[in-house]
């Protein structure tokens, strides 16, 4: 005995919850994947931002032994300059290091001696720089844009991860319709988990992704 034709028709409500079932899967997946990229990323970020912070502390610790120098070379050119030994204190101007010789010809040139508003020393001369020291500087401000990277990161992952729980939320909802006898609460739920699985996909429409070739 052949089976009625009204038997043989598919239910359109289970066709629609067998089609946001297989998307809510894909995109669940997809979701999944963007996440765990994510958390490479971050991961990345805040590798190169901790490499980058151990090569600013290296720079500053070699300005700061430079530094030291200036200040050991400067302190007996003075001493052997109060005690008139001229030869010695030439002996001494010649050999301060190239980047401090501009800071002290320019202190000189202020007559500290004889003008109470020149600065006390070299060092606080605006002709006083350190390479080292600038680096650091430049190092830092590149390990913090780095480490703000990683935060962007960990925040796009855990969108991803908000994504996945939302999509399997969908997937319930698709899922549980099609056990109901009530064709309004079949109606209601698969359209809460259309609802929600059509705003996620909106949602991450606004989000960048990540793909490894």
């Amino acid at each position: 005995m052949s089976a009625s034709p009204a038997s043989q028709r598919t239910d359109p409500l289970e066709i629609c919850a067998t089609v946001l079932l297989a998307l809510a899967a894909v995109a669940t997946a997809w979701s999944s994947y963007q996440a765990s990229r994510w958390n490479g990323e971050q991961a990345k970020s805040f590798s190169r931002a901790t490499a980058t912070r151990i090569e600013s502390t290296r720079a500053s610790s070699r300005a700061d032994s430079e530094t030291q120098i200036d200040v050991a070379t400067f302190t007996q050119w003075v001493n052997a300059y109060a005690q008139r030994q001229t030869e010695l204190a030439n002996f001494y101007l010649r050999r301060f290091r190239k980047e401090f010789q501009p800071a002290v010809n320019a202190w000189i040139a202020t007559r500290p001696l004889r003008n109470p508003d020149a600065p006390l020393t070299p060092f606080a001369m605006p002709q006083y720089r350190l390479a080292e020291r600038a680096k650091a500087e430049r190092l830092e401000a590149r390990a913090e844009k780095l480490a703000d990277a990683g935060r962007t990161d960990v925040q796009r992952a855990t969108n991803y991860v908000l994504a996945v729980v939302l999509f399997a939320a969908s997937l319930f909802f698709a899922g549980i319709s099609t056990k109901l006898r009530s064709r309004r609460l079949q109606i209601v739920l698969l359209a809460l988990g259309a609802t929600i699985f059509v705003g996620t996909v909106i949602w991450l429409a606004t989000q960048p992704i990540s793909v490894s070739v």
